[in-house]
């Protein structure tokens, strides 16, 4: 997005979808506050939508009052705003309301799991985004046309996307500074007790980067190329060599940090990876096995029943009991 543009953003819209989390939503429109606070000027408003206007209720279950759009006052900018059940809380009605919204000058953006919606609208196609880690690998595996990210957030043209958390605070600061110059961005910082900026390139910190922390870093290195590599996995020679470590060097760090070896360490993040698109999206089995780099469906089904205690199939029917999408809602 060219930088006149960024500093001519001055309303920021919120669609706010059901069950969206609080925390990214809070995180993106506090530094606005700030922003207007802290410089002593009118720079930023805001606007909570959905479609139908009326109250929408929070992961926390908190609801706040949101309007329907203006046609003559849409904002700058509109962010959609998902939590953890995004794959059965998109309304229907939602999609098209974000396809005519795409028609104006508004650009396009979302919080935490918001991307999902902007994907099952195709309004990314052909861009680069991110989403909450948690929904990575799943929304990859099904829209090949878009190009999925671990950055905090990404700024592609007419798109904003960030990845949820705390991360919004981030993004915020980022569109800020380009607005209103260093010198407020940090006055928010610091108000905020936040003593760094991050830069748009930062990827999120998946959970084994917070256990395993610095001290770790040949650790953290191998699993990064395991789940780059998870759909054809390398042998543990193959990993070692491009760690220029030796095998038994690999085996020793595993050993010692997580208690099981490389191979069993590949394996189980491979089995975690097919349950997660098991419950997330409507792939065949077969071809999620394939997708975790699985060529065989017996040594498939024998490894995650080893594991979950159940097999595949009987994951999938699970999953679909309990988050059936009600009527009106995509999945």
């Amino acid at each position: 997005m060219p930088r006149s543009y960024v500093e001519s953003l001055s309303h920021f819209g919120f669609f706010l979808l059901p069950g969206f989390s609080m925390i990214a939503f809070s995180n993106a429109i506090e530094p606005l506050r700030a922003a207007n606070l802290r410089s002593g000027l009118h720079l930023y408003r805001w606007s909570l939508l959905s479609v139908d206007g009326g109250f929408v209720a929070a992961s926390n279950s908190l609801s706040l009052k949101t309007s329907t759009l203006d046609s003559t006052d849409v904002p700058d900018i509109v962010f959609v705003c998902g939590g953890t059940a995004i794959q059965r809380t998109t309304p229907l009605n939602a999609l098209p309301f974000l396809r005519k919204l795409a028609t104006t000058r508004c650009v396009l953006g979302s919080l935490c799991t918001g991307t999902h919606a902007l994907v099952k609208a195709g309004l990314l196609d052909g861009y680069a985004c991110t989403i909450h880690w948690a929904y990575l690998s799943a929304l990859k595996e099904q829209h090949p046309s878009v190009r999925f990210l671990n950055d905090l957030f990404v700024i592609d043209r007419d798109r904003v996307t960030c990845s949820g958390g705390i991360a919004p605070i981030r993004m915020m600061l980022n569109l800020i500074q380009t607005r209103a110059g260093a010198a407020v961005a940090r006055a928010i910082s610091e108000q905020f007790i936040l003593y760094e900026t991050r830069v748009v390139t930062e990827q999120q910190q998946v959970p084994y980067d917070a256990s395993y922390g610095s001290a770790h870093q040949p650790l953290v290195k191998a699993i990064r190329l395991m789940e780059a590599n998870a759909e054809e996995p390398l042998s543990v020679a193959d990993l070692a060599r491009s760690m220029s470590l030796s095998s038994r060097q690999l085996q020793r760090i595993f050993k010692q940090c997580v208690s099981m070896t490389p191979a069993r360490y590949y394996l189980t993040l491979r089995l975690r990876r097919a349950r997660e698109l098991l419950g997330q999206t409507n792939m065949p089995v077969m071809q999620i096995a394939l997708a975790c780099g699985f060529r065989s469906s017996s040594h498939f089904c024998s490894s995650y029943r080893d594991l979950f205690g159940l097999p595949p199939f009987s994951e999938r029917r699970k999953s679909q009991l309990g988050s059936t999408s009600p009527t009106g809602f995509i999945r």
